[in-house]
């Protein structure tokens, strides 16, 4: 394990001990501060494309054009990654033990936010367009600069870590790939066209979304209309 999930699992420890964490530590728990939060428009639950025509449609696209997304396309990614489709809070993908150690992020040209899967909502936590910098964590792949939107996937793995200990990390990257594969899907049906990528930097992607140290970042995901 890398000592970030080594760190967090000694929390866990500590605190079924009854021990507290230092200031220091605490601060890793916390997710960055939110200037606001906005709704996001109801997903679609239906679409003219089928499932199985958007499995064979779906391609690795790197190239976009200018045009940006609108609030209806990034609310369906979205909700398509990480929604929440059940009263008893089950998502679109599916979780060992229903523990949801994924968390989403979204940069755009109007700043960066944060999904909430209750309320299907965003937590802005910044007006400035970080793209620029996701390019450069990315090692300066094309699709990071040319794409309108690059969602970020995210594991805090101590909350699958404290039921299953060392499968973990295991467990949370496969469902990081369920994920994924639902943006890439639901992308293709929207007509959109995106790639997913695991070549970065993740002190500087963390560095860039100003992310706790304990949000790991496991995908990069550009997203835009194909050129």
């Amino acid at each position: 394990m890398k000592a970030t999930r080594r760190e967090a699992l000694i929390m866990i420890i500590l605190g079924l001990l009854g021990c507290q964490p230092t200031t220091e530590e605490a601060k890793e728990e916390v997710t960055p501060s939110p200037v606001g939060e906005m709704p996001l428009p109801t997903p679609g639950q239906g679409s003219e494309v089928s499932l199985e025509e958007a499995l064979t449609r779906r391609r690795s696209i790197r190239a976009f054009t200018e045009q940006g997304l609108t609030s209806d396309e990034i609310s369906q990614l979205l909700w398509a990654g990480q929604g929440v489709t059940d009263p008893r809070g089950f998502r679109t993908a599916p979780s060992a033990g229903a523990l949801y150690p994924l968390e989403v992020y979204v940069a755009t040209g109007e700043g960066v936010y944060h999904y909430l899967p209750q309320g299907h909502r965003l937590a802005i936590l910044s007006p400035e367009d970080v793209r620029l910098g996701l390019w450069e964590a990315g090692l300066k792949q094309g699709a990071l600069r040319e794409a309108a939107a690059i969602i970020v996937i995210v594991a805090v793995y101590a909350r699958t870590e404290g039921k299953y200990g060392p499968r973990a990390e295991r467990y949370v990257h496969l469902e990081a790939g369920h994920a994924a594969q639902n943006i890439l899907l639901q992308a293709t049906a929207l007509g959109l066209g995106a790639v997913p990528i695991g070549a970065f930097y993740d002190e500087k992607v963390q560095e860039v979304l100003a992310l706790p140290r304990d949000h790991e970042p496991l995908y990069l995901i550009p997203v835009g209309h194909p050129r």
